[in-house]
């Protein structure tokens, strides 16, 4: 059983708050638009880090991360990518590999607005965390946090705070 704390574009900040939400996990997982090398320093020295560069993030973020990534954690099969889409409106970059090879979840970030929805069409779960930095056109802050146990994504839980309140 792994417990999973789930950020995206933080673009170069981390509030006291995501931190603390990220203390009892056992893995942290970033769905792009990282921001800065110093934060994905920081991000490895909390927990275990798997991250994916996003479209804001430059040249010595992409060479620390790929722009895809995809793993089994237990007995599920993750695809974690930033520009992905949902579904029904999959990005193109990402499509062909969702419909041909599903994964049991799929990952992405951009949007800045917290999404879990269930694929029904593939069995797959659609998880998007938001944004937990504090620039971009959101008013929430926003983290998820989960387990994968086996094959069983549970227990999930939401971190949402105000902007203002960083």
């Amino acid at each position: 059983m792994k417990k999973i704390g789930l950020i995206s574009d933080t673009h170069g900040e981390l509030s006291r708050r995501v931190v603390r939400f990220l203390e009892n996990v056992d893995e942290i997982w970033h769905a792009g638009d990282i921001g800065n090398e110093q934060l994905a320093d920081k991000l490895s020295a909390l927990k275990p880090l798997r991250a994916v560069y996003g479209n804001i993030d430059g040249h010595v973020l992409r060479r620390m991360f790929p722009e895809t990534v995809r793993f089994f954690c237990e007995d599920v099969d993750v695809l974690i990518t930033h520009i992905g889409g949902y579904p029904g409106r999959y990005d193109s970059r990402i499509r062909k590999q969702i419909y041909t090879n599903p994964p049991q979840l799929f990952i992405a970030g951009h949007s800045h607005i917290l999404k879990v929805i269930n694929d029904k069409k593939i069995n797959c779960l659609h998880m998007n965390p938001g944004a937990a930095g504090n620039k971009g056109f959101h008013k929430v802050c926003t983290a998820i946090r989960f387990t994968v146990d086996c094959k069983n994504i549970q227990d999930l839980e939401v971190l949402e705070f105000e902007r203002t309140k960083f």
